[in-house]
C-alpha cells in the first residue's frame, strides 16, 4: 500500500495554468514546502526550453516545491533522483514493461517516452533558495507526436496497462522521490549513479551529444560522479554536463 510521504505537504487543484508557475508563486511567496501541486488539467504547461506541454486530461501534471540545503551542483542532481523515482512509478503500474533511462532524465517505456521532467530554481551565491521539480505523465493519452521519431511519446493507456488515476499515481511518485532524496541526502550521488546505470539505454553502445557548438560521438562508456555523460571517444574520454542526447 503506497503511503503520502511524511513532512511533505499535497494541494491538488482541478485546473490551473502551470504547476511550476504555481509552484514558483509559492516559493517567492515564503511557503517553505515541501509541497507536491498537481492540477488534474493544465492548460499551460511547458518542457525544456519553454516548449508547450500539452495537457489533455487524465494525465498526471505536478511539481515539487522545495528548500534543500544544497549547492546548485546537489540541486542539478535532483534530475537523477526525479528520473529514478518516475522510472519506480513506471515499475509499479507496468511492472512487464521495460523501463529504460536516457541520460540525463528522460524516462523510456518500451522505448517511448512517458514523461517530462523539469528542474527550476532561484537563489545567490551558489546556493538555490528553491527548487522546483516540475513532472509530467503520461497515464491515460499522450501529446501528439512523429511516430518516426526516435523516442515518440506513449502512455500507459496505450501499452496496453490500465492508467491509474493522476492522484493515486502522485502518491507513488511522492514516496519514490522521497525515498531516493533521502537516500541522496544520506549516502551521496554514488547510489543515484549506479542505480540509473543499472536501467540506462544504450550504456556500452554509440550514442550522439549535440552540444550548442558542436557534436560528439562516442561510446556511452560511464556517468562520472557529478553525473556527467563520459563518452569514449577516438580523441579520448569526454565529459559531457548537458546536451541533447540522440541513439544512432
Amino acid at each position: 500500500m503506497d503511503v503520502w510521504p511524511e513532512g511533505y505537504g499535497r494541494e491538488i487543484h482541478e485546473q490551473t495554468g502551470s504547476t511550476m508557475d504555481d509552484a514558483r508563486a509559492k516559493a517567492r511567496a515564503g511557503e517553505p514546502g515541501p509541497v507536491w501541486i498537481m492540477a488534474k488539467l493544465q492548460t499551460g504547461g511547458r518542457g525544456r526550453r519553454g516548449n508547450a506541454w500539452k495537457d489533455p486530461g487524465g494525465n498526471l501534471a505536478a511539481t515539487l516545491m522545495l528548500r534543500p540545503q544544497m549547492t546548485a551542483k546537489e540541486a542539478a542532481q535532483l534530475t537523477f533522483v526525479s528520473a529514478l523515482a518516475v522510472a519506480d512509478l513506471a515499475g509499479r503500474f507496468a511492472p512487464r514493461a521495460q523501463v529504460a533511462l536516457k541520460w540525463p532524465n528522460d524516462v523510456l517505456v518500451e522505448g517511448g517516452k512517458i514523461a517530462g521532467i523539469l528542474l527550476e530554481s532561484e537563489g545567490q551565491g551558489g546556493r538555490p533558495d528553491w527548487i522546483s521539480v516540475g513532472i509530467g505523465v503520461n497515464l491515460a493519452s499522450r501529446p501528439p507526436g512523429d511516430p518516426a521519431a526516435a523516442f515518440p511519446p506513449t502512455s500507459f493507456a496505450e501499452l496496453g496497462v490500465t492508467p491509474p488515476e493522476p492522484e493515486a499515481a502522485l502518491t507513488v511518485l511522492a514516496a519514490a522521490f522521497a525515498r531516493w532524496l533521502d537516500r541522496y541526502q544520506a549516502e551521496g550521488f554514488a547510489p543515484l549513479r549506479d542505480a540509473f546505470l543499472a536501467r540506462a539505454a544504450r550504456l556500452g553502445e554509440p550514442v550522439v551529444a549535440r552540444l550548442p557548438r558542436e557534436t560528439v560521438t562516442g561510446i556511452f562508456a560511464d556517468l562520472d560522479d557529478d553525473g556527467r555523460l563520459v563518452l569514449d571517444t577516438p580523441q579520448g574520454a569526454r565529459r559531457i554536463a548537458a546536451a541533447d542526447v540522440f541513439f544512432p
